[in-house]
């Protein structure tokens, strides 16, 4: 295991210490993919959720203290922005790395800031609370497009309904096979892609290509996208599967 999961695995046994010893709901900062499988593997004695804001959330925080993601949710420290521009007939084509790299561009850390979700050529940013006047106050421009910064209740409709149900063909209910026919890529690329760790199962890495996927797990490749394996619909008269997957945009 790498130093810097050791430090974090501390940091976060820390956050759920504190947790237990005051009776209190503790949160983390914002953690990637890799960084949830590394809290998932730790020794952590109190009880803990994760959440992020919507019910696909990639970047999520640890809620310490409580597995009820309800409560988790009423008292999550971070509040969601919409970052539109400010003259939408005039504004460039906005991507999620214009609205990230803005972001950071004043200076904040990557782990104060959760999902940015694009709609209608707006950034919809989950954020920690204690930086959102800043962000309101300091983010005039994404690229050369001049933005508003406004407190958004919810995210629109179309960014939470879950996707339509697809179905496609497999060999088996590999972790490779399934991962190769979602995103069109070669068995062997898969395999590649699971190797450097680059894929994850319920927010925890996985190594082993010959993993067995279940009903409902999320499986999220870097680079590629995320997608919900739903099981298998019948054996086609190749013998092979026929299978439902929810693939995010």
């Amino acid at each position: 295991m790498l130093d810097t999961d050791l430090a974090l695995q501390k940091r976060l046994a820390e956050l759920g210490d504190r947790a237990e010893t005051r009776q209190m709901l503790v949160y983390s900062d914002f953690l990637n993919l890799h960084e949830q499988g590394a809290l998932q593997s730790a020794k952590i004695h109190a009880p803990f959720v994760l959440y992020g804001g919507h019910p696909s959330a990639e970047r999520k925080v640890a809620c310490f203290g409580t597995e009820d993601a309800d409560k988790a949710a009423e008292n999550a420290p971070f509040v969601l922005l919409k970052i539109a521009p400010a003259a939408p007939k005039f504004a460039e084509t906005l991507t999620h790395r214009d609205f990230l790299g803005s972001i950071l561009a004043l200076g904040l850390r990557r782990e104060r800031v959760g999902d940015i979700l694009l709609f209608d050529n707006s950034g919809y940013v989950f954020c920690m609370e204690n930086i959102a006047a800043f962000l309101t106050e300091n983010l005039e421009r994404v690229r050369h497009t001049t933005v508003r910064v406004t407190l958004a209740d919810a995210l629109p409709n179309a960014l939470t309904a879950e996707p339509e149900p697809q179905s496609v063909v497999v060999a088996s209910e590999r972790l490779d096979a399934v991962l190769s026919a979602v995103f069109r890529l070669s068995r062997s690329e898969a395999q590649k892609q699971i190797g450097a760790e680059r894929v994850f199962v319920d927010s925890c890495a996985v190594t082993r290509a010959d993993m067995v996927l279940k009903p409902n797990c999320i499986v999220s490749a870097r680079g590629y996208g995320r997608f919900r394996y739903c099981g298998t619909q019948r054996e086609t008269k190749k013998g092979k599967l026929r299978v439902t997957v929810q693939i995010y945009k």
